[in-house]
């Protein structure tokens, strides 16, 4: 005999509704918010001021109705603020987060990135069925670029001047003409920042990712830099003689397919006396902790289904690690597991990632 379903209340199904018609008016703000990132209204507003749909349509060239309608919405949904029915305007903190891409507070690059992958997530369904996922070019050029939008201000602006220093000689070693090697370069912002600042080095990233690689290749060219050089993995490997002074993984041991054998790799692609500057995310050992600790932890585990855990399991047998698998007490085992002798978490203020130092 089965047991009797218990019945809710009125209550708690009204409340628990309430919850879900938040997330999908999120949602829809959401995919709004980034169709005012990709068309520039966010720019157009902060340099306006007070503005109507009119006015905004004569400085952005778009229908004015449609312009209309999007401001209602937004100002609903409390992104943007209104002096009456009609005149509309970013206040300051809003500027900084929507209007200003050099702020590090600044969102644009991940409504995007999310935009993209949730466009994607019906593509998951036979992930689910099979346990493969995708790998990053699956998810199109846009992606590759969105994530970089997402982690590149950290990267020209803090990674020199606030980074580097708490790394023990690597200043020293750049200055004075070092050979760098950047493993999961992405589009390669780190690399490029990296060889303008200190010319006398040189630079090469490794990326499967072939928009990524390609989108990398452009840029350099655009910079006029000559001591940068982009590599695809599958047809130019990781070179195992120990020859690279100073190594940089940017949110990559999580999302590969063999962590460890990656981690083996850079055991051998290293000076005896190297360092490699590992980031990655900053999560807990478990789900408890990042459940009740971690204020991004539902962000966290999102993205970790739609393309970091996705991505570790796009081959098969691939680790899956997942968005917050790479956590400290991970990081040091497994870098200890592959001959390294020396882990060091650096004190630096990041509530999206944990750096760490590591060494042979």
């Amino acid at each position: 005999m089965t047991e009797k379903r218990q019945v809710p209340d009125k209550e708690a199904i009204e409340k628990f509704s309430e919850k879900m018609w938040g997330h999908i008016g999120g949602a829809m703000t959401m995919s709004l918010c980034s169709l005012g990132e990709r068309l520039g209204l966010y720019h157009a507003l902060a340099s306006l001021g007070l503005a109507t749909s009119h006015d905004l349509a004569e400085r952005t060239g778009l229908d004015e109705r449609w312009l209309r309608e999007w401001l209602y919405q937004q100002a609903c949904a409390g992104v943007i603020a209104h002096a009456d029915s009609e005149r509309f305007y970013l206040e300051p903190e809003a500027i900084e987060v929507l209007a200003n891409d050099q702020s590090m507070f600044f969102v644009g690059g991940s409504l995007v990135t999310v935009t993209e992958l949730t466009r994607n997530a019906p593509k998951l369904q036979e992930c689910f069925k099979t346990g493969i996922g995708l790998p990053y070019d699956a998810l199109g050029h846009d992606c590759a670029v969105g994530l970089e939008r997402m982690g590149g201000r950290f990267r020209r602006q803090r990674l020199i001047p606030e980074l580097l220093p708490l790394l023990d000689g690597v200043i020293e070693k750049l200055e004075g003409g070092a050979l760098v090697a950047d493993v999961g370069c992405g589009v390669g912002t780190a690399p490029l920042v990296l060889a303008k600042a200190f010319p006398q080095s040189e630079f090469h990233g490794y990326d499967t990712s072939l928009h990524a690689i390609a989108e990398a290749r452009r840029r350099t060219e655009s910079a006029g830099l000559e001591n940068l050089f982009w590599h695809d993995p599958f047809e130019d490997p990781l070179p195992q003689d120990n020859r690279f002074d100073f190594v940089t993984a940017f949110d990559v041991v999580h999302d590969t397919t063999n962590p460890a054998a990656l981690i083996d790799a850079v055991y051998n692609l290293i000076k005896p006396d190297g360092t490699w500057l590992i980031t990655d995310i900053a999560g807990k050992s478990s789900f408890e902790e990042n459940l009740n600790e971690h204020s991004l932890a539902n962000i966290l585990y999102g993205f970790s289904v739609l393309i970091c855990m996705s991505s570790g399991l796009s081959e098969p047998g691939g680790a899956g690690m997942g968005t917050v698998g790479f956590h400290e007490k991970v990081a040091s085992q497994m870098t200890s597991d592959a001959g390294f002798t020396r882990f060091r978490k650096l004190e630096f203020d990041d509530v999206f990632n944990n750096h760490y130092e590591v060494r042979p």
